[in-house]
C-alpha cells in the first residue's frame, strides 16, 4: 500500500507536463547523481542537507522530493517539509523507480539551461503565434516552471542576449532554433531528451501549422486559426504567452490521452 506522503512514478508520470504539477526536487547525494546525470523532467537540484534553503525556494508550494531509491533522504526531507507546513511526498523507488518505468522523461543535466537566481532567462522574436509559444510551453513545463522569456525585435536579439546573458531561441543562426526540416519545438524535444508519443504528436501538429503544411496533422488548421486569434486578442507578448500556455495545456491532454475521441452527434435531424 502507498504510504500518504508517497507517490508512485506512474502518478508522477500523469502530472509532469500539466499546470498542477508539484515542484520536482533532486537531493541525490553528488556521488550518485555522476553515476546517472539526468534529472527528472521539470526537476531541480537541491542539497539534501539544506532544509531552510528549499522551504524558502518552494515559498509554499507542493512539492515531491526524489533521491536515489526513495528511502532515508527523500522520506526525511519529505517529513521535514510536511512539519514546516508544506504539502511533499516522496517518489517510491527514486531515481532507481524512474528510470525503470517505460517512456518516462529524463534530461541529461549537461543540457539544462543556466540558471540565476532560481530560473533560466530566454529571449525570442516579439510577435509569438506558434512555434514562439510552443516552445515556452514546453520548457515551463517539461524542463523549468520558473523560466522567463524576453520579447524583442529581430535585429537586437543576439545583442540583448548577450548584453543580459538571456538564451535566444528560434532565432536563425542559434543553437535553439529550426534544424534542416525540423522547428525549435523538435530541437528542443531532442535536446532535452523529451521525445514521447504525446510530444512527438503535438511537434507534428506545431510543425505543420507553422508551415501551413496541414496534411501532415489535420488538427494543424485548428491550432493555426486558433493562435492567428491569440496574436489580434492581445497586444502584450507576455499576456498572450501566458493565454497561449492553456492553449498549449489543452493541445497536450489531446495529444496524450484524447486522440481517440470523436463528436458523432449526427446531421439531418428533423427538429
Amino acid at each position: 500500500m502507498v504510504a500518504p506522503n508517497e507517490i508512485t512514478p506512474q502518478k508522477l508520470l500523469r502530472l509532469i507536463g500539466t499546470p498542477n504539477c508539484p515542484q520536482i526536487v533532486d537531493i541525490l547525494i553528488d556521488p550518485d547523481f555522476a553515476d546517472y546525470p539526468h534529472l527528472i523532467s521539470g526537476a531541480f537540484r537541491h542539497p539534501h542537507n539544506d532544509l531552510s534553503g528549499l522551504i524558502s525556494r518552494l515559498n509554499g508550494q507542493p512539492s515531491i522530493i526524489i533521491c536515489q531509491n526513495g528511502s532515508k533522504l527523500s522520506q526525511g526531507m519529505t517529513a521535514q517539509l510536511r512539519s514546516a507546513g508544506l504539502r511533499s511526498e516522496y517518489l517510491s523507488g527514486g531515481n532507481y523507480g524512474w528510470r525503470d518505468l517505460t517512456q518516462a522523461p529524463r534530461i541529461p543535466s549537461a543540457n539544462l539551461p543556466p540558471m540565476d537566481h532560481g530560473h533560466s532567462l530566454w529571449i525570442k522574436r516579439h510577435r509569438p503565434q506558434i512555434d514562439r509559444i510552443a516552445c515556452p510551453w514546453l520548457i515551463r513545463r517539461f524542463v523549468d516552471n520558473n523560466a522567463r522569456f524576453l520579447f524583442v525585435s529581430s535585429a537586437e536579439g543576439i545583442g540583448i542576449s548577450e548584453r543580459h546573458n538571456a538564451i535566444p531561441f528560434d532565432i536563425e543562426d542559434t543553437f535553439w532554433s529550426h534544424r534542416s526540416d525540423t522547428y525549435t519545438f523538435d530541437t528542443m524535444l531532442d535536446e532535452f531528451g523529451l521525445r514521447t508519443p504525446a510530444l512527438d504528436r503535438l511537434s507534428s501538429v506545431v510543425r505543420a501549422a507553422d508551415t501551413d503544411n496541414h496534411d501532415l496533422a489535420l488538427e494543424a488548421a485548428g491550432l493555426l486559426a486558433l493562435s492567428v486569434g491569440l496574436s489580434r486578442q492581445y497586444r502584450d507578448n507576455l499576456e498572450q504567452l501566458e493565454a497561449g500556455m492553456q492553449l498549449y495545456d489543452a493541445q497536450y491532454r489531446w495529444a496524450r490521452d484524447g486522440t481517440e475521441e470523436r463528436q458523432t452527434w449526427p446531421t439531418g435531424r428533423p427538429s
